[in-house]
């Protein structure tokens, strides 16, 4: 019989995997793996203001998960690549729209924030 899993238990390893994925770096790498498998060094400059040792760590936590894998190719230097897993691509779909929405929603956001913060700062006076 399969565990039942309930994300609103504090316990739930659910909890983790949403964690993981709630992480802006890992959207934008699963994200730029969405069409084919991309090298290290290539995601590090897609993904503008990512430094190698956090690209590096959350490629790792992103394998353990098993929605991606690496492989390693015996070039001089090194070649790693990164791809998605069948488990990865799942995501997909997911993934994309919550990276796009924030592209395509941008402007209210910052419009609900200045409004915001416009009432606050009245309230503090």
């Amino acid at each position: 019989m399969q565990p039942s899993y309930n994300v609103y238990e504090d316990r739930c390893p659910t909890r983790e995997v949403l964690d993981r994925l709630a992480d802006k770096w890992a959207l934008l790498i699963l994200d730029r793996l969405r069409k084919e498998p991309v090298r290290f060094n290539q995601l590090k400059r897609d993904i503008k203001g990512i430094s190698q040792k956090v690209l590096s760590q959350s490629l790792k936590k992103l394998e353990r998960d098993g929605l991606l894998t690496r492989s390693v190719f015996a070039t001089v230097p090194v070649t790693v690549e990164y791809a998605l897993t069948d488990l990865g691509r799942s995501l997909i779909q997911t993934v994309s729209a919550f990276a796009h929405w924030a592209e395509k929603h941008m402007d209210a956001v910052l419009s609900a924030q200045s409004k915001y913060d416009e009432a606050n700062a009245s309230a503090r006076n």
